[in-house]
């Protein structure tokens, strides 16, 4: 049960790119809340879910004496839901949106400028694994929101 939640229902076990399957897989689920309930309740299962997280990427790293493996994408899902959940009560519309929050989410992850680097470093644990995606996700939301306003106020 552990690895299904962790490994996010297997796509972390992808053999090319687990951390932007996981952010996929983590859109697709992200638009289905969306459709059946808010931003509200997607958010607040972000907060659940990352809680959730810590604690089971702790035991998983006490139990493998790895940190960060590749396979564990669940962080994807809360930064890409803290993302989506940002951009979803915008004026604009949500797929456009959705999916530039995705591609500055995928960047930010892989590049890991900033605090979003000095979390993944410095940070152990389930905290660091986690903490480093929903800084990531914070920063994607925004800089989605700050592209559809800037591009808006051209045309």
């Amino acid at each position: 049960m552990r690895k299904t939640f962790l490994t996010l229902f297997y796509s972390g076990l992808s053999p090319k790119a687990p951390g932007t399957v996981g952010s996929l897989v983590a859109l697709i689920l992200g638009f289905a809340v969306l459709y059946i309930s808010s931003a509200t309740t997607l958010f607040l299962l972000t907060i659940l879910i990352s809680i959730l997280a810590i604690k089971e990427i702790d035991k998983y790293e006490l139990e493998t004496s790895t940190h960060d493996n590749s396979e564990i994408v669940i962080d994807e899902l809360a930064g890409m839901w803290l993302c989506l959940s940002m951009v979803a009560n915008s004026e604009y519309s949500l797929v456009p949106i959705a999916i530039l929050g995705f591609v500055y989410f995928r960047i930010l992850d892989i590049k890991k400028p900033s605090i979003i680097g000095k979390i993944d470093a410095k940070v152990k644990g389930g905290l660091g694994v986690m903490g480093d995606d929903i800084v990531a996700g914070f920063f994607a939301g925004l800089l989605a929101l700050a592209t559809f306003k800037i591009i808006s106020m051209i045309f």
